[in-house]
């Protein structure tokens, strides 16, 4: 920033003296000088930094754009999505799974093997005795493990009410190949049905339907 004139410590009014005049002359040709010399720098930096940008240019050559050519594009990174319908299915399976420690004894009618949900008349297992409830489908599960039949079981009545199917046959067998002649899923068959809310009422087949090897299962209707 420039500096004007220096002042005169004379006091106001008063007229300025030949010292005076040659004091303020000196110090305005000082101040003069003085930009002229910031002046004279300042171009000459300018001049300093257009040679070196000559030197660059001609130490480097020619320039060519880039081209695409070989250039790989990678996508962007997303974060991996959360499975929530698979985990609710899952939720829903674990939910649904059944188990072999069921105790159902105060739950059947042992002298009749019948089951019925409270709030189902027994006019409603006289009628599926009775044959009145004709089955619209069956599974056998001779020849499975347990854990086979366990899922098969499952599997088969979530898909009879999901098609609207009101009576199934469930066929668990006698007994006659085991190796004791004892009917191994004949106790888990019902105890698995007592813990599917979709099975309302069962009882043991007539004879022509399998006896006490089958058992026919009346569906709940599914929901509207």
């Amino acid at each position: 920033m420039s500096q004007g004139a220096p002042k005169s410590n004379r006091p106001s009014g008063q007229r300025l003296g030949l010292g005076d005049l040659a004091s303020l002359r000196d110090g305005l040709k000082a101040d003069a000088e003085r930009r002229e010399a910031e002046r004279i720098a300042a171009e000459a930096a300018a001049q300093r930094a257009h040679e070196e940008a000559n030197v660059f240019r001609s130490s480097i050559g020619g320039v060519n754009q880039l081209r695409d050519r070989n250039r790989v594009s990678h996508p962007p990174q997303h974060p991996a999505p959360v499975p929530v319908q698979s985990q609710l299915n899952d939720q829903a399976v674990l939910e649904a799974s059944l188990s072999d420690e069921f105790d159902i004894e105060n739950l059947l009618d042992t002298e009749e093997m019948s089951f019925r949900r409270p709030g189902i008349g027994l006019d409603v297992i006289r009628k599926l005795r009775r044959g009145e409830w004709v089955p619209q489908d069956k599974i056998d599960l001779h020849g499975l493990r347990r854990e086979e039949a366990r899922e098969a079981l499952a599997e088969f009545l979530r898909r009879s009410v999901r098609n609207g199917v009101r009576c199934v046959r469930v066929i668990h067998g006698k007994g006659n190949g085991s190796p004791d002649k004892l009917p191994v899923l004949k106790g888990k068959v019902r105890s698995w049905l007592v813990q599917k809310e979709e099975v309302i009422a069962f009882v043991q087949a007539r004879e022509t339907q399998g006896g006490a090897g089958a058992v026919m299962v009346l569906l709940r209707q599914p929901r509207t």
